[in-house]
This record gives C-alpha cells, structure tokens and sequence, in this order.
C-alpha cells in the first residue's frame, strides 16, 4: 500500500506516512481470541488493509500475565502504527482490557459477532493481509460509522461530579464506579441521588449498573451495596434514546471490565 497523499510506499497497510505526516487509516477495529488478534484498517467508510497479531500460550488454558502483557503490547503497536482517530474492539475481554490500558486513543468495545479463529498466518507472527470478506463486526462499526459523531467531554473525571448529594455507597468500590463511568468521554456530569436503605439485599457486595438510557439519551448509574440503593443520574453528550443506549452499553462494559458487574 502507497500513502494516499504523496505516494510514498507504507510498511503495512493502513500506516500513518512519516515523509509527509498523513495519516491512511482513521480507524482500527480489532477482534480478539485467545491467540490471536485481527486488525482491519478503515478510512471513512473503505477497509484498507488488515493485520492479525498472534500469539502462543504455554498452555492450553490461557495466556500467562506476561504473555497477555507482551501481546497486548503488540497490538498496541500497531495501532500506534496507524495513529487512528478512533479504536473499535470486540473479543476475549482480557487481552482487549489490557491493550485499551496501553493505548490513549479514542477505544470503544463493540458487541461480539464471532471472530474469525483461521484468519492470519502463522503462530507468533505478524501478517498482513490485503483485503478480504467483511467480519460481522466491521461490518457493524462500518453501518454506524455515519452516524453523528458525539461530543467529547474535555472535562477532568474527577470534576464531572456534583450535585445537592455527595455521599456514595459501597464506600472505596462506590466512588471506583463513580470514577469509571466519570472518564468516559461522553459523559458530561454525575448527580448522586438520594440512598434508599430498603432495597433487596446483595450478597456480592456493591454492584453497579447503567440503566436503560431515556429519550434524551441520559441514563441512570444503579449502585447496589447490601440493601441500600442509589440511583444517580449521567448527563451524556447524546442526543436521543438510540445514541444514550451506545453510551449506556459502554460504560456497563468499562464496570465490568472493573469488576463491578457480574
């Protein structure tokens, strides 16, 4: 593949050109398995290459935290190779938590629609691959693409918070919800709500939850810790139901990734 400005052969597909600083991919979409990972280039709405990373675990079970940590790595790298505006995962939730920890670009988990295990070359390796059929999973980030893009919020986690109540339930794992769903970047402000001491009892400790967005596509975070319960209210950049319920789907999947959910 050439870069698309001054024509410059790229090392991979989709590579950002260090001769005239252009960037030939905006976006990455990456589906993870056990052993592997795919990684297809988008630039609006063309795929223009793909990649697959792979690994070796030393058992059959699963990979060891170093060998987690080193694949993730090199997913990482590639991305960083792109330099994409944003980043689309979807997979085994492992190695993608631990290449979202070592990234900073925009990175978004989509719904799973099954990943290709027979794509890529051999173990151990990095392929690249001119382009192919469509994943179910491209295909999904490719249809919603077009859709208008949400605010991001600037705003420090930590300052998103406010409102007439400020105690939290649950403690050190209250707030660690709290802060979770304070750094995604289309959350603009958390009001807690009142505690209600007279609910179900949980036997899990604190549970949390994001409800169903509403028409103006704010939701509600629920914690649950023993029998008391607080509802507090998330003021997202979206603009209706549909656009709240993609933020709602992220953050449930950023407090599972913490812990927080079952």
């Amino acid at each position: 593949m050439n870069c698309r400005r001054c024509g410059t052969p790229l090392r991979k597909p989709g590579d950002y050109c260090l001769t005239c600083n252009t960037a030939n991919a905006d976006a990455v979409v990456v589906e993870f398995s056990a052993d592997r990972a795919r990684l297809t280039m988008l630039d609006e709405d063309a795929v223009v290459g793909e990649t697959t990373v792979t690994t070796r675990p030393e058992t059959d079970e699963q990979l060891t935290e170093i060998q987690l940590r080193n694949f993730a790595g090199r997913v990482a790298d590639e991305i960083r190779r792109k330099r994409p505006d944003t980043v689309y995962a979807a997979g085994d939730r492992e190695p993608l938590r631990e290449t979202r920890a070592q990234v900073h670009h925009e990175f978004y988990r989509v719904p799973d629609a099954g990943v290709d295990e027979g794509s890529g070359g051999d173990r151990g390796r990095t392929n690249d691959e001119g382009r192919g059929r469509e994943s179910p999973v491209v295909s999904w980030v490719l249809d919603r693409r077009g859709d208008r893009a949400l605010e991001v919020v600037e705003t420090p986690p930590r300052e998103k918070i406010g409102g007439s109540h400020s105690t939290l339930i649950g403690d050190r794992k209250g707030r660690k919800a709290v802060s979770t769903v304070a750094q995604h970047p289309h959350v603009k402000k958390i009001v807690p709500g009142p505690i209600d001491a007279g609910g179900t009892g949980s036997r899990t400790g604190l549970r949390a939850k994001a409800t169903r967005a509403g028409t103006n596509g704010n939701v509600r975070l629920l914690l649950r810790d023993g029998s008391s319960v607080q509802e507090n209210r998330i003021v997202t950049t979206a603009m209706d139901r549909e656009t709240g319920e993609r933020v709602r789907e992220d953050l449930n999947e950023a407090l599972r990734d913490a812990e927080l959910q079952d």
